[in-house]
């Protein structure tokens, strides 16, 4: 028998939350440094994800890098890997626990346990304005996965081959000389660069909307260890309309890789050096 609703329903629903995880407790890393060495960083490489379609990146220990949106209109979908370790990867649920549900300058970006480092933070967003709007949305979300093949098909019963998913797929599969079977494993959640999503207040749904982008505009990460990254640029172009489909004017997106003028020398918490014993209390 089910229980009936409380007669203090109201204040059960009114309890005041707590965070979870106080960021005034995260691990430190010197952001002043970071942004300091983009201000003279050069240009070494520049990679361009062409529309509906996915390019790979590699981003040395120290350098930064740089999505652009050249055109404006276009939403990225963006993987990133230790490059020495396919296993170490970003890992959204954490981060969007330990930093926000979208990122923006001084956020860090996390990989997946057991390793649970920083793999890169945000030193410049030129989206930072846009900040949280009326429905509930912004900007950079680390809270979706990314359109695929699979719920399309659940959904519509076609199969579209350039969901985000698999142009990630192919481009990692060409950059690494191996079939897409085997590359399909390593692609993970995404860092939705651009788009601008939320939940509904009213149904919890998620929902997208037209990116605020204009063109030119740009988030800019510091790197703390060797990366290995692929963006997508997202058939749902702006994200203001369809999906999935090829029905949407898209645009391509560019990364460029940086390299400071000295090396950045940045003050880390000693909670960055170390790592749990390990064990999980058996034995």
């Amino acid at each position: 028998m089910a229980n009936a609703i409380p007669s203090d329903a109201d204040e059960r629903r009114g309890v005041v939350p707590v965070v979870c995880y106080e960021t005034s407790r995260l691990p430190t890393l010197d952001l002043p440094a970071m942004q300091a060495g983009l201000a003279d960083a050069t240009v070494v490489d520049r990679v361009v994800a062409p529309p509906r379609d996915a390019a790979c990146f590699r981003v040395p220990a120290g350098h930064y890098f740089r999505i652009v949106n050249p055109n404006g209109h276009q939403v990225g979908d963006l993987n990133l890997w230790s490059a020495d370790n396919l296993e170490e990867r970003f890992y959204s649920g954490k981060t969007r626990q330990l930093q926000a549900s979208h990122i923006t300058t001084g956020d860090h970006v996390w990989s997946n346990m057991p390793h649970l480092n920083p793999l890169a933070t945000v030193v410049h967003d030129s989206l930072a304005w846009y900040g949280i709007d009326e429905y509930g949305g912004s900007v950079h979300d680390v809270i979706g996965t990314r359109c695929d093949p699979y719920t399309n098909y659940r959904l519509r019963g076609e199969d579209y081959h350039y969901c985000c998913h698999s142009n990630l797929t192919r481009a990692l599969a060409s950059h690494l000389g191996v079939s897409v079977e085997d590359a399909e494993p390593h692609v993970h959640d995404v860092i939705n660069v651009f788009m601008c999503t939320g939940f509904t207040l009213d149904t919890h749904q998620y929902f997208m909307k037209a990116t605020p982008a204009r063109a030119g505009d740009s988030i800019s990460f510091f790197a703390h260890k060797a990366l290995l990254g692929v963006l997508s640029a997202c058939p749902g172009g702006n994200c203001g309309s369809s999906h999935s489909d090829d029905a949407t004017p898209c645009f391509p997106l560019e990364v460029e890789v940086l390299e400071p003028a000295s090396p950045v020398a940045i003050a880390t918490d000693t909670r960055l050096t170390g790592r749990y014993v390990g064990g999980h209390g058996a034995g």
